[in-house]
């Protein structure tokens, strides 16, 4: 891939404050090799300059959490109030698809995800495609291979499942592709299920992602072993979790899941005594803000994981919560939630991404030796601050986005 030099009205590296007039060159092997003011960064020879003077410049965004193999699904209908019934819904209508309905859906999610700036996911699903599609494609994320199995007696054949899934769409990783692993939820994914696959995945340095204390039936479950969950566990012959009453973040620290490489999903019913255990244990946590409100789940408490220093980054779910996803429309409802500033906001959904996925030292913010990953903005009004125009921008406001110095999505023709 040949070297190319980029300019805009500003440049905002996330890492460093804005750049009037900035400039950044990115090299042939796709990375940073030098940012700053527009007449201090080289213009070698030979290397095509192009200029975006009514626009920004960021790091690409990152979005650590969706579901690409549902981009095209079609429920009829936004998400009902019951969350057992919901999830029956969706398993439903997977079940009606193919295997290459999923990759199809998966490139098209990705594309998607470019043309509203995001360079790199964290993505959750079953059916491999996502780790297909993006190795096909040239793109960047986290794969994580999700296992299930609630009754105890099926850790054996859940864990052997997951082992020869994980080996069989392994052979896409790669590069910016990466692969791991996901026991779905409290409520689909036994204690003893949990502990093996947390085990393994130590063993062989996978990362892992899990649906956690995302729904008050999910909190019921462990709590009381009621609700809706503990209801269909009956139904289905499944024993309750056993031992004291807990929240579902005490759940799986018993079960050995916490940890660096852990990233957790939702997060919104937790008190004070999970943050301490989160930040405790170093893990992560996916914020999605729109997705828990469309799903009445209640509100998250981001003020306090940033006060205790937990890495957050901001995910948009699946479109079937969320419809086209936005990360720039998390970052406002983050902003609002948590009452933050607009850098902050964007650093959320940029580097704090990157945290949140292990990918911090490779990507998130733009500096020399990480990864030239940028999307241009254009500002919805005239002047002010930079990080305040993109975080009030839409996704249609994206005019261009790069991954690794390559044009993966561009809106239009740009002006020199």
């Amino acid at each position: 891939m040949p070297a190319r030099r980029l300019a805009a009205r500003w440049v905002v590296p996330v890492a460093a404050p804005p750049i009037a007039g900035g400039a950044v060159l990115l090299g042939s092997d796709g990375r940073v090799e030098a940012i700053g003011p527009d007449a201090l960064v080289p213009r070698p020879d030979g290397v095509p300059g192009e200029a975006f003077p009514d626009a920004i410049l960021i790091p690409g965004l990152v979005n650590a959490h969706t579901h690409l193999e549902l981009t095209g699904f079609d429920l009829g209908a936004p998400p009902e109030a019951d969350f057992r019934s919901w999830i029956a819904r969706v398993r439903a209508v997977k079940e009606t698809r193919s295997a290459d309905d999923f990759v199809a859906w998966a490139r098209l999610g990705i594309a998607e995800c470019w043309s509203g700036g995001v360079t790199t996911v964290g993505d959750t699903g079953d059916s491999g495609s996502v780790i297909q599609a993006l190795a096909e494609l040239g793109g960047s994320g986290v794969a994580y291979q999700e296992a299930f199995g609630p009754h105890p007696s099926q850790v054996r054949e859940s864990l052997a499942g997951l082992q020869g899934r994980v080996e069989e769409v392994g052979r896409w990783a790669g590069g910016r592709v990466r692969i791991g692993v996901s026991p779905h939820a409290p409520y689909t994914v036994s204690g003893p299920l949990y502990a093996a696959v947390a085990t393994w995945a130590r063993v062989e340095a996978l990362p892992l992602a899990l649906h956690l204390a995302e729904s008050p039936a999910e909190s019921e479950l462990l709590l009381r072993g009621a609700g809706p969950f503990a209801e269909a566990w009956h139904e289905r012959g499944i024993p309750l979790p056993p031992g004291p009453p807990c929240s579902p973040v005490e759940w799986v620290e018993r079960h050995g899941v916490l940890g660096e490489r852990t990233l957790c999903i939702h997060v919104v019913q937790a008190h004070e005594a999970d943050l301490v255990r989160l930040a405790r244990s170093a893990a992560a946590v996916a914020h999605c803000p729109l997705s828990n409100a469309a799903h009445r789940h209640g509100k998250a408490p981001l003020g306090g994981f940033l006060a205790c220093g937990i890495r957050v980054g901001l995910g948009t779910d699946s479109v079937l919560s969320v419809g086209t996803p936005d990360l720039l429309a998390e970052a406002r409802a983050a902003r609002r939630l948590a009452d933050l500033d607009a850098d902050a906001a964007l650093a959320l959904a940029t580097l704090g991404g990157a945290q949140a996925l292990g990918l911090e030292e490779e990507i998130g913010s733009l500096e020399p030796g990480k990864w030239g990953d940028c999307a241009v903005v254009r500002p919805r009004f005239p002047a002010g601050d930079p990080a305040e125009q993109v975080v009030e921008a839409r996704r249609e406001d994206v005019v261009a986005t790069f991954l690794g110095g390559r044009d993966v999505y561009r809106a239009g023709p740009m002006r020199a």
